[in-house]
């Protein structure tokens, strides 16, 4: 079964229109998704957001080391926001001193040692360090607590409803959990966002105090792919997980795979993932007709009417196979009210396949839309009831 992101659905929409999209490809039977040896797993496209396939995409989970996305993700929007900098010098408390860390791994930091944050950042994405998450984080909140809070907070603000931090590394905890769906679109946010942080993710070797450590990451070294990243993960009780990304012909997908049985398992299963995905599926970004897409009535606002757009770019991914037999449905609110904020969804698109479901798109105001003047609202309190009376679909969205 073919699973799609999971994102809010305006049930109550007008419906405007149900078109095909004009492809020549044949038709062919749907592709199913290999067989993973895995506690759970995901395929998602990167441009689309669509999740393409999926097993036990929302179970919680013992992260490991996947932690460490978020604590880069933290780090990195630090450094953009200019609170921090890549040359800033940490001096190494016991807190981060590697001794603290027996049997996992570290960078081998001292007490005393003055690291630079881009060291530590090597650290963590390369070296996968337990020592350097902790560095950073007082470095960046003065204590780890502070900055367990803002990972958290930042998962909120991502959509990550069913993940909780407890420390930046990753460590077994028992109030510590995240799903395949929530370490897939923080993956996506640290691609997108953040491309310089992201671009370390793909060094294979990181060497700190003449101690030389390779990147975890088996597929960095899979000439058949394009892997880039992500981060590998293990503990006794999350296992050996992996996140990986892959980029071809302008073309990328994210693989998660949680909770296998070996370093073998998890890049294997990997790369059958990534490999199906590329094999049979693409990211296209749909045309409509000028009566799809039209700018919307907001009723007492000024301007009148607001231009909407697609969100994600209008992109969605689709099994190269299927195109002919793709099909969709335009819904826009017909009560939308000022004010209008740029951004906010007003409508959707729901993608079908053979009369199935594959997606559902939001529309969104590209502009900002103020309250009108006493003398324009006035009109709208005359005409707004007989639009109504007459409108045979007078539906709002869910609140």
């Amino acid at each position: 079964m073919i699973k799609t992101t999971i994102l809010k659905h305006l049930s109550l929409f007008t419906l405007v229109t149900m078109a095909s999209l004009p492809f020549s490809a044949s038709a062919d039977v749907l592709p199913s998704p290999p067989v993973i040896d895995a506690k759970a797993w995901l395929l998602m496209s990167y441009e689309s957001g669509q999740v393409i396939a999926s097993f036990n995409e929302n179970e919680p989970l013992a992260p490991a080391s996947l932690t460490k996305i978020m604590t880069s993700y933290v780090v990195g929007k630090e450094i953009n926001a200019g609170h921090i900098n890549n040359d800033d010098l940490v001096i190494i408390s016991e807190n981060a001193w590697g001794k603290k860390f027996p049997g996992s791994s570290k960078m081998f930091l001292n007490i005393g040692d003055n690291v630079t944050v881009d060291q530590l950042n090597k650290g963590v994405i390369i070296s996968s360090g337990n020592d350097a998450t902790v560095a950073l984080a007082e470095h960046v909140a003065g204590h780890q607590a502070a900055f367990i809070e803002m990972m958290n907070r930042q998962a909120e603000v991502i959509g990550m409803q069913n993940t909780y931090f407890t420390n930046p590394h990753g460590l077994d905890a028992d109030e510590q959990f995240t799903t395949a769906y929530d370490i897939a679109i923080l993956t996506r946010a640290l691609i997108k966002e953040l491309p310089e942080m992201y671009g370390l993710f793909k060094e294979k070797s990181f060497t700190f105090q003449d101690i030389k450590q390779g990147n975890r990451n088996g597929l960095l070294w899979d000439t058949t792919l394009n892997v880039d990243g992500v981060k590998t993960g293990h503990t006794s009780k999350a296992g050996y997980s992996l996140v990986s990304s892959a980029e071809q012909s302008g073309q990328r997908f994210i693989a998660v795979v949680m909770g296998t049985k070996s370093t073998g398992t998890r890049r294997s299963e990997s790369k059958k993932l990534l490999t199906w995905g590329f094999r049979f599926y693409q990211d296209l970004t749909p045309t409509f007709d000028g009566k799809e897409l039209e700018p919307i009535k907001v009723w007492y606002g000024s301007p009148s009417k607001v231009s909407v757009e697609l969100g994600d770019g209008g992109i969605i991914t689709v099994p190269r196979r299927q195109r002919k037999n793709l099909e969709h449905k335009v819904f826009y609110n017909n009560n939308l009210e000022a004010p209008i904020s740029k951004g906010e969804q007003v409508g959707k698109i729901e993608w079908y396949l053979d009369e199935e479901i594959l997606i559902v798109q939001p529309i969104i105001a590209i502009e900002n839309v103020e309250e009108a003047p006493w003398y324009g609202a006035a009109v709208d309190t005359i005409w707004r009831p007989i639009s109504q009376w007459f409108s045979s679909q007078d539906w709002e969205p869910e609140k």
